[in-house]
């Protein structure tokens, strides 16, 4: 039997070992799913806003995926070179062929002066601590503010901008981590800034998540009118293709709206570049740049500065996938060097090392594109499965995992830590609610196992 290593539990991770475990090309091939947490679902379960309870229900389709009899769910699980960790080179002596879905951990920076000030964060960090991600600092993030700026106008942007203005009471009903919820139940923050460089054609985030703004109840959605005007589409959008199209018609819909005292305000702005974040000590104000199209899609400076007060500043302006130690790295690009999801040492495939997701094409696309991403990996791997079969795989995965010292969280363990957050909620008078510590995850995985 073919036995394969899938290193990451999130979406491509999971559709990885689908596609394994589903082919009819080679027969009786077993994954195991490696996590360094110990509860599957990466991004779905930590980076999915807790009140996009639609998207966030894919975890479904992933269970069935981890359920299925020739998957293996193994969480808590360290690879890497760092003492304890199992390393690559060990985890091809215990398979066939190793598959990493690690993802892009890091955030881009925006290289400006004050953007380490207190007050100043990155959007991940604020998604991180929401989801109840247990590497997540428990912090308060300067909600007392009056004014916060997001730097972007991606989906993240949009749902750090949304979790700002939309009232404690509608979180109360999501898994949202009870410390959380609490201090975005005391939040002053009346003014959410929305900033982006480009003009609104221009923009990333998708019109459904957009028109999720100006639903809000008690905020309003506002856009500048003539700044807006800058972006040669804004007048007549009708030749943009349609997805932009419709991102700009909502947008214009919300332009040259009389201002309401009263409520919470998210202004979108456009045509803004950030230079710097000003401060005695902590955020009080960012500097922007104004900047006009080039008549190319991108934008030029004008030498023409503008400064919004901000007290809290979130910034989302991509993300970046790390190094995995042992694995060749493109810092330039932030992936794993490969060719079909081959990894290439030295320009040459790597006999049994494959890459799928953001770690092999960068931090692109929506949670549905891993999947044709996966089952290109996995065409590679099946290709080169009569070669990696006349390798020997030596013992098993868990044995070598306890004699490094590392005690592995099974699928009985994750069932466990799903029903102490029911426990919790039930407790708490809400529905499920997320254990935000790995003391807590660790305990119930114990209880369950």
């Amino acid at each position: 039997m073919l036995r394969v290593a899938v290193v990451g539990s999130g979406p491509s991770g999971v559709f990885t070992a689908q596609a394994l475990v589903q082919q009819q090309t080679v027969p009786g091939v077993t994954v195991d799913v490696l996590d360094r947490l110990p509860c599957p679902y990466g991004l779905v379960r930590y980076g999915v806003a807790p009140d996009h309870e639609k998207i966030k229900s894919l975890q479904n389709t992933l269970r069935t995926a981890l359920e299925h009899p020739g998957v293996t769910f193994l969480g808590n699980v360290r690879v890497g070179e760092e003492p304890g960790a199992l390393a690559p080179q060990r985890l091809l002596e215990l398979y066939h062929a190793v598959v990493y879905c690690v993802g892009a951990a890091a955030d881009r920076r925006l290289g400006i002066p004050g953007e380490d000030l207190p007050g100043s964060f990155s959007a991940t960090e604020f998604v991180s601590w929401y989801s109840a991600h247990p590497d997540a600092a428990p912090r308060g993030f300067g909600l007392g503010a009056r004014s916060a700026v997001v730097i972007g106008v991606g989906n993240v942007a949009v749902d750090v901008a949304r979790l700002l203005a939309r009232g404690a009471d509608e979180l109360r009903r999501t898994d949202v981590p009870d410390a959380a919820l609490e201090a975005l139940a005391g939040s002053r923050v009346t003014d959410v800034h929305m900033v982006g460089r480009r003009g609104p054609a221009q923009a990333k985030f998708t019109t459904k998540e957009l028109r999720e703004l100006g639903a809000l109840t008690g905020v309003q959605a506002l856009v500048r009118d003539e700044e807006a005007a800058l972006d040669p589409a804004w007048a007549d959008p009708s030749a943009l293709p349609s997805a932009v199209r419709r991102n700009v018609e909502v947008l214009r819909g919300w332009a040259g709206q009389p201002e309401q005292e009263e409520g919470r305000r998210i202004r979108l702005r456009f045509f803004l570049r950030p230079v710097a974040l000003l401060g005695d000590g902590a955020v009080e104000a960012v500097r922007f740049e104004r900047t006009e199209p080039d008549g190319h899609g991108g934008v030029v400076g004008t030498g023409r500065h503008e400064e919004i007060a901000a007290q809290l500043v979130l910034r989302s302006v991509g993300y970046r996938g790390v190094p995995v130690p042992g694995l060749p790295f493109d810092v330039r690009n932030g992936t794993v060097p490969h060719v079909r999801g081959r990894v290439l040492r030295d320009g040459t495939p790597a006999p049994g090392e494959y890459v799928a997701g953001w770690i092999k094409r960068g931090p692109t696309g929506v949670i549905g594109t891993n999947r044709p991403c996966a089952k290109e990996t996995v065409a590679s791997l099946l290709a080169d499965a009569e070669a990696l079969l006349a390798r020997r795989p030596s013992g098993d995965a868990q044995s070598a995992l306890r004699a490094a010292g590392q005690e592995p969280v099974e699928w009985p363990g994750w069932l466990g830590i799903e029903a102490a957050e029911a426990a919790l909620g039930q407790r708490l008078g809400r529905g499920t609610v997320k254990i935000p510590d790995w003391a807590g995850l660790l305990a119930a995985a114990r209880d369950g196992r």
